[in-house]
């Protein structure tokens, strides 16, 4: 009996002292089981011969390498033009910088066919920016083009993000130490500054290039076909239903879990080896 109580009272101290802990880790659970239980069920419980069959679909197979090359290519422009700015933000001060912060968040709230629907104001063929696209061939309406801008437009802000709070944690005075030393300021961005943001700058390129391919409403204003992988999941569910739209959707999840899982596990490694 002795040894019963000793062990309760045990197990309530433990709990009173972890408690916050454990609250926690319930919460987590059941977040975690919130996002992956729908995923699961999808990918796992869809019908394995209509999953095989959208594996051997040329059309399908076509759309998801689209999606992802125009993702990549989205990632790489925003990471080009997108870093100056976050450096710009991190480290300068200057009138309505508040105000221009706020602006770059902005694509992240407006509802993507509305952003579509503005890109269209600007870039459509009868609108200023098109029409001068449109004298050199380059046209943003049912192009690849098209996919790329709206891509940039709603992802972008969590690459410029990221990258602004990588450069805002790097010391100042390493950055003066290595002027000193006779360093020019492009020197000292490529050797001191970038490296030590380069995990924050790489976490929202990834985040970019994640959003770019989830990328449905901003898309589909601008270009219907042709189709992103987004795009053909919802023509599918309108003409044919789940069956036909569940194999799509579950072979698009497979190949983003195993790249992003995959991206993960190596910047673990790469920080554990830090």
């Amino acid at each position: 009996m002795e040894v019963w109580q000793k062990f309760a009272r045990t197990a309530g101290n433990n709990f009173k002292r972890h408690r916050l802990l454990v609250l926690f880790s319930v919460f987590s659970l059941l977040i975690l089981l919130f996002i992956l239980v729908p995923l699961f069920k999808m990918v796992f419980l869809s019908n394995k011969e209509a999953l095989w069959q959208a594996v051997r679909d040329t059309n399908v197979l076509k759309s998801i390498w689209l999606t992802l090359y125009a993702a990549l290519i989205t990632a790489a422009i925003g990471f080009v033009l997108g870093v100056p700015l976050a450096y710009i933000l991190a480290r300068h001060n200057f009138p309505l910088k508040g105000v221009v912060e706020g602006l770059i968040d902005l694509p992240i709230v407006v509802p993507h066919t509305a952003a579509g629907i503005a890109l269209l104001f600007v870039f459509g063929r009868n609108y200023l920016l098109g029409k001068w696209f449109g004298a050199i061939g380059i046209n943003f309406v049912d192009s690849l083009a098209g996919i790329i801008i709206a891509m940039l437009f709603v992802s972008v802000p969590f690459l410029i993000n990221s990258a602004k709070d990588g450069f805002r944690k790097v010391d100042v005075r390493l950055e003066n130490v290595a002027r000193t030393l006779g360093a020019s300021p492009w020197q000292v961005f490529r050797r001191v500054t970038f490296p030590l943001a380069q995990r924050s700058i790489l976490s929202g390129t990834l985040m970019m290039w994640a959003r770019g391919i989830s990328e449905f409403g901003a898309v589909i204003i601008l270009t219907y076909f042709p189709m992103v992988t987004s795009i053909l999941i919802y023509q599918r569910f309108e003409s044919y239903g789940l069956t036909q739209a569940v194999p799509v959707a579950a072979l698009l999840i497979i190949v983003c879990a195993l790249i992003f899982i995959g991206f993960r596990y190596i910047l673990q490694r790469e920080k554990k080896h830090d």
